[in-house]
């Protein structure tokens, strides 16, 4: 069953809401680490594990998805080359 696997509206609109979620994950993968209340981090650490699973796989594929995601060509840069290394032994 699918239930209860939408997103919080966290107050704001859903362009507002995307927004603060890719600037909230492209500072952790940025600067790995971040300051910001429990909801919105846990909000954005869905966002976050599914690029590192896509950084995982490594293909040209994922690649493309996760720029459709977080369309700055360094930090995916980064999330495949170095950041998805870290993971690898996790599980998905």
């Amino acid at each position: 069953m699918r239930h209860k696997k939408g997103n919080k509206k966290l107050n704001k609109p859903t362009d507002q809401r995307l927004a603060l979620l890719k600037s909230l994950v492209l500072s952790l993968f940025t600067y790995n680490r971040i300051k910001t209340t429990d909801t919105r981090a846990k909000e954005a650490r869905r966002m976050a594990e599914k690029l590192i699973t896509l950084g995982k796989s490594g293909t040209l594929h994922s690649r493309r998805e996760a720029l459709k995601i977080m369309p700055q060509k360094d930090v995916v840069k980064d999330l495949f080359d170095n950041i998805s290394k870290r993971y690898e032994k996790r599980d998905d």
